[in-house]
This record gives structure tokens, sequence and C-alpha cells, in this order.
């Protein structure tokens, strides 16, 4: 296809692909059953052998004074609707919360953490709970604070273009609000539909636009958070540059509600593109990836917003499991990798010639194998379901052993290659695979078993994490620490960092009801 094509006709090439929908054709919509859904996981602090902490039960009298202050109807005290709340999205650990309090406001969430703060009541707040490392549900019986009614937008200001909200707005609601103002969140995840501003802001989360935009210690402007005993802090800044002092919002941004409930939050939003292209590439090889990926910087440049890598495996998962299409396996069963370009601008015809410089290219150098370009909203949507897809399918394998990492690039996929030679000889693992943002070097590694399996976990870790701090990576790209990476923490930070943030820790939550057993443990 491709291969054989050459200057001017690049474009016109790849255009004609534009019309294959990658929705499924004439293929049936496939769900297979998970196993690991079917049931549920071990209790956290049995399958870790956690020890709880020297926290008070919650008595009828606790519960009394939640009910007058909230109300009876947010105050769930149901255990199959607790259960719910007890178990994270990808159903690997569980806890063993009997209650779940739902504020509507900031002045609520400071009079639920002071009687908490007083009483020596943990507590675990709780956002989209779509993390990847346990820091959003309970170990044990911690009371969660769940932030999904506090979901305002609060302003938008189209000059300035600075968003306010609740902590507890759904990011792709948030999306369309300030779409209308000719604007763009700067964040962008694939599970946008369910996570929540505050619980992103908590986690630093990264995203597929991070390339383009940063991280949110850049795009905070400012925020609201509720220390342990109660007091708010007000730091919701809207200007864009405040140098008065200590940034006390960097405090709260990643701390995973460790050292406070972020309530509100203000983001700046950049403007809405006039013009979107994504480009879906079929490359050969691992070091044809890195090929792209330094032509696409250096012709691309400032209109590059997103650089994903999938390899064949990841891509199986949408094709098999969920029924989508790949587009580029019209001649044959596919590639070994592919990658997701996108770009946006203000001037198409500017992008389409600068698209159109890169192409030709990595044509010109065999780089690219097949190729198709998007430009409708509908097909662009598409192309990026085959990226965004891939964590929601593979959970039909049975249990996933995930892991959220970064490396240096030319380091991206050697992580996946030495585990499938590790692991070569396990008949229970089912599928190796990895993925990701290969522009900011973070890949999402994935190993599905059967079942959990206690011998391939102890293949898995510490040796993964070991692997990737010689290399001099971090063992958390974007979804933290949690409760499952606190012992390997020392791989990624300097005991000198570790001990001030214990420091910082003991000064904000001195008597440590801020999210037991995450991040900092023992603390």
């Amino acid at each position: 296809m491709l291969r054989t094509m050459r200057s001017r006709d690049v474009i016109s090439s790849f255009n004609k692909l534009r019309t294959e929908d990658v929705t499924k054709r004439q293929r049936p919509h496939v769900i297979l059953c998970n196993a690991s859904m079917s049931t549920k996981p071990e209790l956290t602090s049995v399958r870790y052998k956690v020890q709880r902490g020297p926290y008070a039960s919650i008595s009828d009298a606790h519960l009394q004074h939640f009910q007058h202050l909230l109300g009876h109807e947010r105050v769930i005290t149901d255990s199959e609707e607790c259960e719910s709340y007890n178990i994270d999205w990808a159903n690997t650990v569980r806890g063993a919360s009997r209650v779940v309090l739902k504020p509507k406001t900031t002045e609520e969430v400071s009079a639920i953490l002071r009687h908490c703060d007083k009483n020596k009541l943990a507590v675990c707040p709780q956002s989209g709970n779509t993390g990847l490392v346990g820091g959003s549900v309970p170990i044990f019986d911690e009371i969660v604070i769940s932030m999904t009614l506090m979901n305002k937008v609060l302003d938008v200001n189209p000059l300035t273009g600075t968003l306010v909200c609740e902590a507890g707005c759904i990011l792709e609601k948030l999306e369309n609000h300030v779409e209308q103002y000719g604007l763009i969140m700067p964040l962008d995840l694939g599970a946008k539909g369910s996570c929540l501003i505050g619980g992103c802001v908590s986690t630093n989360a990264g995203g597929l636009r991070l390339l383009r935009y940063g991280n949110l210690h850049g795009t905070v402007t400012g925020l609201e958070a509720v220390k342990a005993d109660g007091t708010v802090i007000d730091c919701l800044n809207t200007l864009k540059k405040d140098n008065t002092g200590y940034h006390i919002k960097h405090l709260f941004i990643g701390s995973e509600g460790t050292l406070g409930i972020v309530t509100k939050v203000a983001i700046k939003c950049p403007p809405l593109p006039k013009t979107v292209n994504v480009a879906f590439l079929g490359l050969n090889s691992f070091d044809d990836v890195l090929k792209l990926y330094s032509l696409a910087k250096a012709e691309l440049s400032e209109i590059l917003s997103a650089c994903e890598l999938i390899d064949r495996r990841s891509l199986e998962v949408c094709i098999n499991t969920l029924g989508l299409q790949n587009p580029l396996a019209i001649d044959n069963d596919g590639y070994n990798f592919y990658v997701l370009l996108e770009t946006s601008g203000s001037n198409s015809a500017h992008d389409e010639e600068k698209l159109n410089i890169l192409l030709e290219k990595a044509l010109s150098m065999d780089v690219i194998a097949n190729g198709t370009i998007a430009t409708e909203p509908t097909k662009i949507k598409n192309l990026w379901a085959l990226r965004e897809r891939i964590a929601e399918g593979v959970m039909h394998d049975g249990y996933v052993f995930k892991y959220d990492l970064s490396l240096p690039v030319q380091e991206f996929y050697k992580i996946v290659e030495t585990l499938r030679d590790r692991l070569r000889h396990y008949p229970s693992v089912i599928r190796i695979s990895g993925y990701g943002h290969l522009g900011d070097g973070n890949i999402h590694l994935q190993v599905s078993t059967k079942n959990y399996d206690k011998e391939i976990a102890s293949q898995l870790e510490p040796f993964v994490f070991e692997f990737v701090s010689k290399l001099r990576g971090s063992i958390s790209a974007e979804h933290g620490i949690g409760f499952k990476k606190t012992q390997f923490l020392h791989l990624s930070k300097d005991t000198s960092a570790i001990e001030t943030m214990r420091q910082l820790k003991k000064l904000m939550d001195p008597n440590g009801i801020l999210n037991p057993y995450k991040v900092l443990y023992p603390f």
C-alpha cells in the first residue's frame, strides 16, 4: 500500500482510507466472559497481609452525627451498595468499609474531617475510582468520602481561558462544557467518562495531551482543599502568574488524598483547535517507531498534540474482544506496532502540509508500512477508540497485572520484551502487551492471567520496578503510588525526599487519618 507511495501522492493516498469505518465491519460485537469480574477479589488486607492501624471503629453515635450533618440519604450503610465503593474498577483490590459519605459542599467535607480527626476515624477519599494502584479504595473499614455530588461548574472565563469547578465534576462533562466557550480541557484520559477532576488533580494524572499541554502542575492555577483537621485551604487562584511565597497548591497536586481533600479546582484551558488530524500508522519494528517519533517531533513541532504507541497484542484486544476493526488489516493481519499521531492547529492547509512532509520523509525512509488519516470528528473518535478502549478490553482476559511506568523513550518497549522472555514458561500467562504515551515515555504494561496468580506476582514484583529503576525511570508515571507501590517508592525517590514527605504528612495530618496505608506506608 503506502510503501510504494511518494511525494504529492502521500496525503491523497492516505485520504482514500478515510472512508474506512474503524468500528466493526461485518463483525459481531464479541464480549467475552471475564472470570475475574464475576467474583470479588480477596480482601486487600488478607492478600497483602496488612495490619490495621490504630484507628477507632465507627459507632452508632458517629453514624447519627453524619446523618444529622448530611441527611440519611447521603450516608450509605447498605452492605451491597458499599461494596461498589470497596472494589477498584480493575477488580484487583477490595476493602471492608461499612460507611460511605457523600458531601455536597466544602463546608460538609470540613465538618466530616473535623469529626473524624477528633475521633481518630480513618477516611478514604474517593473520586471516579479509575486508578491502577489501589489508592482510591479502603484497605480496612475506612470511611469512604465520595466526591461525586460536588459536581458544579462555578465559572468559565473565555477571555483568560480559566475554568473553576468543584472536584466532583466528570472530566468529559467539563470538556463538553468548555467547548461551548471555544476552549479545550488540557487533560484527556481514556477514563474521562467516569474520572473526576479532583481525583485527576490528586494523582497528577497525565493523559493523552500531556505532550502538548504539560501536566497538571502547570495547568492548575489554583485549588481549594480541606486538611485532616477540617481547615479549609483556599488557594483558588485563577492568575497565571503569582509569585507570592510558597505555592501551597502543589502540595495537594499528586498527594493522592494523603495531605488533604481537594474540593475545588481552577484550571487553564487552551483554545479549542480549529483543525485536527489523526494519523493511524502501521510499523514493522520498534526501531521504526523511534525513527517516526523523531521525525514527528521535527516536522510537526508545535502542532503535534499526541503520539501514542500500541503494540500488536494490545490492538488484538480491541479487535478480537471488543469487535472493533483494524483499518490497516486490509491485505494482512496487521503490524507489530501502531502509532497514533494527532495534530491540532488553527490552519488546515498549514497542518496538512506539515503532515504531508512528515509522511513523505517517513515513506522515503521505509519507516511506515501502512496508514490512514482521519479529519472528520466521527472517524477521529473511532481511531482513538482503538487506543482508549485497550484498558477495557484487556479486562476480559481475566486478572490483569497493570503497570504504569516512565522509561527513557529509547527503552520504552524493552520491559515488554524482557517479561515475555522471563515468563515464557508460565502457561497461565494469557498476554503480555504494552501501549501508551510514547511522546512522554509513559508505557502501560499489562500481564494477563486467567486468575490472580501468586507465582506470577512474585515474578513481576519487585522485578518490574527494579528493572525500571536501573534505567532511571519512574515506577509510576501518572497513577501515583497508591497502596500497591508503597514498598517500592524508594526505587524512584531518594531517602531524603521520602523523609521530607513524611515530615509534611506529620505536619498536615498528625493523626494519619487521611487515606492511610497509601503512598507512605508504614507511616
